[in-house]
């Protein structure tokens, strides 16, 4: 699995916004949709292609299109923050959802939604899912797309955990993960230091 750290000062300078309890809703989802637009430019670096023929208004020329339908998989809910992102780079793409819930005791995921087409054989993939903690909810998401014929998977991360980095390369599902900063540590609650806390309740509220 490559694992590709975007190492640029706006990235950095969203990110302070992400960790800082000070930031309001409005500013967590703008911090997010900013950094999340420049990880997910950085993650379809490896979209396929395909050149064209272009009339300019000089001459017949060729240039790059993106080849077949991208689609992109947001992991809810925390992954909504990324989907406008990745839609307006890619407005082509088409969308499918994973819901994953974890239980607060086991920090097990627990399914509740799985909306994706049936066969992902040949498909550009790309998953959303702004932490990887554990790894559990995004390897059970790895898992159901590689069930459908997906492979080749790309991931993007606003921060990892390396337990949750370790468990993705273990099961040998991704090929490439896109982050803004590997974190230090899990705590013993599963949440990662110093991270951001909640990222679906800094976005949208509490449940």
């Amino acid at each position: 699995m490559d694992i590709i750290v975007v190492d640029h000062p706006l990235v950095g300078d969203r990110l302070r916004t992400l960790r800082d309890s000070a930031t309001d809703t409005a500013g967590f989802r703008a911090a997010m949709d900013a950094l999340g637009t420049m990880l997910c430019y950085e993650a379809f670096r490896s979209i396929p292609t395909k050149r064209v023929p272009v009339t300019t208004p000089i001459v017949e020329t060729t240039g790059v299109a993106v080849d077949g339908v991208p689609l992109v998989v947001p992991v809810l809910r925390a992954g909504l923050g990324l989907l406008d992102p990745a839609t307006r780079l890619l407005p082509g793409a088409q969308v499918g959802f994973i819901g994953l819930a974890r239980d607060e005791e086991s920090h097990e995921p627990v399914s509740y939604l799985c909306s994706l087409p049936e066969d992902l054989t040949g498909r550009h993939v790309v998953v959303l899912d702004p932490m990887l903690a554990t790894g559990g909810s995004l390897v059970t998401t790895l898992e159901t797309l590689a069930a459908r014929g997906a492979t080749g998977l790309t991931v993007v991360c606003v921060l990892c955990a390396p337990e949750g980095i370790e468990a993705v390369r273990e099961s040998g599902l991704a090929a490439t993960l896109v982050t803004a900063t590997i974190d230090e540590r899990l705590d013993e609650n599963a949440f990662i230091v110093p991270g951001l806390g909640d990222a679906g309740d800094r976005l949208f509220g509490p449940r």
